[in-house]
């Protein structure tokens, strides 16, 4: 497994997910905060084929720069699918579900940014 820094991780994740029109992509920094992972990312997609089709591309993507995906939960549901890339870990949700879980207010310590391409 390639070792990548964890900047250049999260933006290539974040622009995998943009290129099959994820919704609202948001960064959380999480250095300092948790001993969790360097990085959220959390995304939204408007149906379970969309939010399985965003945890693909991201995975093809990130293989493609040898990073395996260390852990993966939800796909067969595809309501919250999690990708967990050690110092990334990518949280994918259905619009509704998403809203309920509101991570970006939990994590609201964390500083944040949103990704536009």
């Amino acid at each position: 497994m390639a070792r990548i820094d964890p900047e250049r991780l999260v933006n290539l994740a974040a622009r995998a997910a943009w290129e099959v029109k994820a919704l609202n992509p948001i960064i959380l920094d999480l250095k300092g905060i948790s001993s969790i992972a360097d990085h959220f990312l959390i995304c939204s997609a408007d149906s379970d084929r969309h939010v399985r089709a965003i945890a693909d591309h991201i995975d093809e993507c990130l293989e493609k720069v040898q990073v395996r995906l260390h852990h993966r939960e939800g796909y067969p549901g595809a309501r919250w699918i999690l990708l967990d890339y050690h110092d990334l870990i990518i949280h994918i949700f259905h619009e509704e579900t998403r809203r309920y879980y509101d991570l970006e207010r939990l994590w609201g310590d964390a500083p944040q940014r949103a990704y536009r391409g």
